[in-house]
């Protein structure tokens, strides 16, 4: 209880598709939330790896959806029951003391019109990591542009006025803060660690422009499934 009101409950929804390795991170990690957390919902879009069994392992509500974030992002929001929603990446990995930052913001009753998202730092200590972290940061506060691996926390009732997640392949996370809007976008002053692996493998430059060439094709209104092809 705070101030005699009850603290609201807080459903997790983490999507995955061959993501058993970022679960055994991230799932330990969100363990530390026993006071705010009610669930965690792992929706699954038919992975071949242990992804399942991983997040069982970890006490983790498990379904299967068709793949595709925004419709697994979608499934685990309806199956939710809390009263505010935090949408992670598998891969997303919220650094100690996260819950104190996330109890913080669910208790400013003005953050119910609201929707957050944290600091992001990559999980590689080269110099082009804190680079983009930076541009990151810029992209955040100039364009108010999170995307998903840097979560969002937001209210049930704000997610239902805004419609949720839509069932597409790829800028699910675009598509729903443009929708929110920059007004009721706010950083959380906490990090999470997300994995730099595609930025490693396809180096950084490279990955970077590749995400501005899907970020102008959507707004130029390619469908995402389209776009798709050339992100993967």
């Amino acid at each position: 209880m705070v101030g005699g009101t009850a603290m609201p409950r807080l459903s997790i929804v983490i999507p995955t598709l061959e993501a058993g390795t970022a679960l055994r991170r991230s799932l330990p990690a969100l363990a530390a939330g026993q006071e705010i957390v009610q669930e965690i919902i792992v929706v699954d879009g038919a992975s071949q790896d242990d992804s399942a069994e991983v997040a069982a392992a970890h006490r983790a509500k498990v379904l299967l959806a068709p793949p595709g974030r925004g419709r697994q992002l979608a499934a685990g929001a309806a199956a939710s029951r809390g009263t505010w929603l935090l949408f992670l990446h598998a891969d997303t990995v919220p650094t100690p003391g996260w819950t104190k930052a996330v109890r913080g913001f669910m208790a400013d009753s003005a953050n119910r019109e609201r929707a957050g998202y944290f600091r992001l730092r990559f999980d590689d200590p080269a110099p082009a990591a804190r680079r983009l972290e930076r541009l990151v940061a810029w992209r955040c506060r100039r364009l108010a542009l999170p995307y998903g691996d840097q979560g969002l926390l937001l209210s049930r009732q704000l997610y239902d006025v805004f419609g949720g997640f839509r069932a597409l392949p790829l800028m699910e996370d675009v598509d729903l803060v443009r929708r929110i809007g920059r007004a009721r976008l706010l950083l959380i002053d906490h990090e999470v660690t997300t994995s730099a692996a595609r930025y490693r493998s396809d180096g950084y430059l490279a990955r970077s422009l590749r995400n501005l060439c899907c970020l102008g094709l959507y707004y130029l209104g390619l469908p995402p499934r389209l776009i798709l092809r050339l992100y993967a």
